[in-house]
């Protein structure tokens, strides 16, 4: 496990390295047919994300590669699930509030996850009998991910949840898609805790912030694809807390069929 979180934590920062030398140029974007925008960030991040995972010999499952059939990754037990820039819509408003996000799913559930946000440099990343942690962006001035070793890194990071002297109920929402479903469970929240505090943030750093301890919950009324969740869900999970599926009310499942994830809250 400590070697596939090692690989997929360089292929997280490598493919930041793309998404920020387009991220630094006069970038086009294009759309994708369900309209959403797509850019050359997204290309050249995956192409370096998939040579680093090719060597692993597991099958990925990632946004640039979405078409894969469920007939042929329906008895995959072991899978990759990336999403090479998650908030395109934050890359394209250049707020830098976008994610690389690499994930592992065994049996359905997510066992190893990497979140890294290129802007600031900071990690975020988990696997099960590892724990959850954050390495802070600066750490990288010192320290090369290539010639260090996972356990160089672990040493140099935070294990989350870090502790906080918050008092207030924190509830995280999304900064492009506040839903009416979501006012309505926040208001609910509010009359069983009182004072809520409400902060926002793009991608997947809402998940990571739950994960960290910024945030008590974070509620999803509105669409969202497995590669969009599934490593924050890992670190998530590593850190002590639960993504549950609101139609099911269990812990959400991946390689389905179906690629969009019901409605959830990360608690």
């Amino acid at each position: 496990m400590k070697e596939l979180l090692h690989i997929a934590i360089k292929a997280a920062i490598k493919g930041g390295e793309e998404i920020l030398d387009v991220y630094d140029s006069d970038f086009e974007v294009e759309y994708k047919d369900d309209k959403s925008p797509l850019t050359l960030a997204d290309k050249k991040s995956n192409a370096i994300i998939e040579s680093y995972l090719a060597n692993t010999h597991i099958p990925v499952l990632s946004e640039e590669g979405r078409e894969i059939s469920y007939e042929e990754r329906k008895d995959w037990e072991r899978l990759w699930v990336v999403d090479p820039l998650d908030g395109t819509k934050e890359f394209v408003k250049r707020n830098g509030e976008f994610t690389v996000n690499i994930a592992l799913a065994e049996n359905n559930k997510p066992v190893l996850g990497v979140i890294y946000v290129p802007v600031k440099r900071d990690l975020y990343f988990g696997a099960s009998g590892i724990g959850a942690y954050k390495t802070e962006g600066s750490v990288f001035d010192s320290m090369d991910v290539e010639s260090s070793t996972i356990d160089d890194i672990i040493q140099a990071s935070k294990r989350m949840p870090i502790e906080t002297s918050r008092s207030v109920f924190t509830v995280i929402g999304s900064r492009s898609h506040m839903s009416e479903e979501t006012e309505a469970y926040v208001n609910e929240l509010r009359a069983d805790k009182g004072e809520i505090e409400i902060i926002s943030a793009g991608s997947a750093i809402k998940l990571c912030l739950v994960a960290e301890g910024v945030a008590d919950e974070y509620p999803r009324f509105a669409p969202t694809m497995e590669w969009d969740t599934c490593a924050g869900h890992a670190i998530a999970n590593c850190a002590g807390k639960t993504v549950i599926d609101h139609a099911t009310q269990s812990e959400m499942v991946y390689n389905r069929e179906n690629l969009v994830n019901n409605w959830f809250i990360v608690k």
